[in-house]
């Protein structure tokens, strides 16, 4: 499947205007190119929604287990609120699945990546945050609004939390896009990337808190988890916002948390991508 490809009417002046309006055209064009797999759309739906029942009650049968309700500090509508989001977030934040820049350099066609304007790097995170604007309105929402039918929810109490939680989803997008990234990119090296995307899926799952919430860890053990890798930024760190389990402070600080590793991920792409650019070869040219 080719990239993301989209054109925007010549400027007289190229400034910042002219790269914000080619970036909203290749986040539009990244919009309508997900928004043709219907079919795709409602079966992730209805898969998503089934594993929600049972996240769920596995969360909440650990709570009663513990005969006091809580588990690692989070209550039983805190855990609802947790899988139900989560089970939204998953497609939003599109942790798996992603392997066309690893396709593209296998093929070859990643040259004509790099003679267009744009590059790669941008290319493809307009093209992501164009997917993920999708799957907020087809994935994220039906899963949060099928919860509370089923399930006592938490619901935020605090004004900020909402607002917080979409700055802290975002940032979630661009972190995972960017560790999708760099996984894609070891193709420039290894051209079969099968193994780094097998590990990458099995620790991603574990890391970011997709199976468990990461404070069920030992304190010191999820404390280093989130603070040495940028996994946890991608999923438990929006939905501990979400639920408020922690202070007003502190979910500021989880946000800080994400914008620093958004910025190094982010670098860490360019970098990749302008150190494999001066090794790589194609045949013909």
């Amino acid at each position: 499947m080719d990239s993301v490809t989209a054109t925007t009417r010549a400027a007289r002046h190229p400034n910042v205007v002219l790269k914000l309006r080619t970036f909203a055209a290749i986040s539009g064009a990244g919009f309508r190119r997900y928004s043709t797999y219907r079919q795709a759309t409602v079966a992730g739906l209805f898969t998503n929604t089934v594993f929600g029942f049972l996240r769920c009650y596995v969360l909440l049968a650990v709570a009663t287990g513990t005969g006091t309700g809580l588990a690692a500090g989070y209550t039983r509508e805190q855990l609802a609120t947790f899988v139900w989001a989560g089970q939204g977030m998953l497609a939003v934040i599109g942790i798996w699945g992603w392997t066309e820049l690893a396709d593209r350099i296998r093929t070859g066609d990643v040259v004509s990546d790099l003679l267009r304007p744009v590059d790669p790097v941008t290319n493809y995170l307009a093209g992501d945050l164009g997917r993920a604007g999708y799957a907020v309105l087809t994935r994220f929402v039906p899963p949060v609004l099928t919860g509370p039918i089923f399930f006592d929810v938490h619901l935020p109490a605090r004004w900020q939390t909402v607002p917080l939680f979409a700055v802290s989803m975002l940032l979630a997008v661009v972190i995972c896009f960017g560790c999708r990234f760099l996984v894609n990119a070891t193709a420039y090296w290894l051209h079969d990337v099968r193994g780094v995307t097998t590990l990458w899926t099995l620790g991603s799952g574990v890391l970011a808190g997709l199976y468990f919430p990461l404070r069920f860890l030992p304190d010191w053990l999820w404390g280093t988890i989130w603070l040495a890798t940028p996994l946890p930024s991608v999923m438990q760190a929006p939905l501990d916002v979400l639920v408020e389990r922690d202070p007003g402070p502190v979910q500021l600080g989880i946000v800080g948390v994400q914008l620093g590793w958004a910025a190094v991920v982010l670098a860490g792409c360019r970098l990749v991508q302008r150190r494999a650019e001066r090794r790589l070869v194609v045949q013909g040219g």
